[in-house]
């Protein structure tokens, strides 16, 4: 009995001790605690919380607005896929002219699709009668697609009368109606810029063939084309590059012409000295 009561007197000396050299307490735990893992509280979750119903609420119409968005633009893009494929078929046989002096019989099968052109614009009014006011949420979807129209339908009517498609006429083309379902000005602009760039390979090709009086028409088209422009304050955006570009085509006109010139070749026996840019 008085060992044990000595072996606790030892104990309590040795543990206050240990008090005195380390102030930290000691945390005992029993061996038989099971430990519960630490779970983090957000001191600001009630602040934040968010009704359900009217955050699902909000997703519900965004889910059904981009739902009923990606519906339409399917539509429009099967219809501008069909665009594209009535402008292929039409550029393929317009481009014959290049190779031979144009014809009329030549072109006919290239006007023989404006027609269904003017359909597909039809469907694509229609389509977009429904979403009034979206027009150019939309535009992007047909832009590049008509502006390659544009220069085609440009061409043809340069080819036939040696003058440029007003951009009235381009849209009595395709049916549309500016009030409602238009031909977009710049996209107008750049198709005629595109046209231009088929200039240059024309002349050159048309000399080829024996016509050398070609390089002063198509010389003096561009020339006056080129003047119109610079009327146009113009951003510094895709249809400046293209306007740019179309000095470029002049360029290249005007140097088959002053070789035709200088050579002396004469259109339908007259010298071509004789004759000056304008007529």
């Amino acid at each position: 009995m008085k060992l044990a009561f000595r072996n606790a007197s030892c104990y309590c000396y040795a543990f206050s001790r240990s008090l005195i050299l380390n102030p930290i307490p000691l945390i005992l735990v029993s061996p038989f605690r099971i430990l519960e893992p630490f779970r983090p509280v957000s001191c600001f979750f009630s602040s934040m919380a968010v009704p359900p119903s009217s955050l699902e609420k909000q997703f519900d119409a965004f889910k059904t607005q981009l739902e009923e968005s990606g519906t339409l633009r399917e539509r429009i893009r099967r219809v501008v896929s069909e665009i594209e494929s009535t402008t292929r078929l039409m550029y393929a046989s317009v481009l014959l002219v290049h190779q031979s002096r144009p014809t009329p019989d030549l072109l006919q099968k290239a006007k023989s699709q404006i027609n269904v052109l003017k359909e597909q614009y039809t469907q694509l009014a229609e389509i977009l009668g429904g979403c009034p006011g979206q027009y150019y949420r939309y535009h992007g979807d047909w832009r590049s697609e008509t502006q390659s129209v544009v220069s085609l339908l440009t061409f043809m009517h340069w080819l036939e009368t040696g003058s440029l498609l007003e951009h009235k006429e381009a849209e009595e083309k395709l049916g549309l109606n500016s009030s409602e379902f238009g031909l977009d000005v710049e996209d107008y602009l750049i198709g005629v810029c595109f046209m231009s760039n088929e200039l240059p390979r024309y002349v050159v090709n048309q000399v080829t063939a024996g016509d050398y009086d070609c390089p002063r028409k198509v010389l003096k088209f561009l020339t006056d084309l080129h003047a119109a422009f610079r009327m146009l304050n113009l951003r510094n955006d895709f249809l400046r590059k293209k306007f740019d570009g179309m000095k470029y085509d002049l360029r290249k006109v005007e140097e088959v012409y002053y070789d035709v010139k200088i050579r002396g070749l004469t259109p339908n026996g007259e010298p071509v000295g004789d004759q000056g840019i304008e007529g």
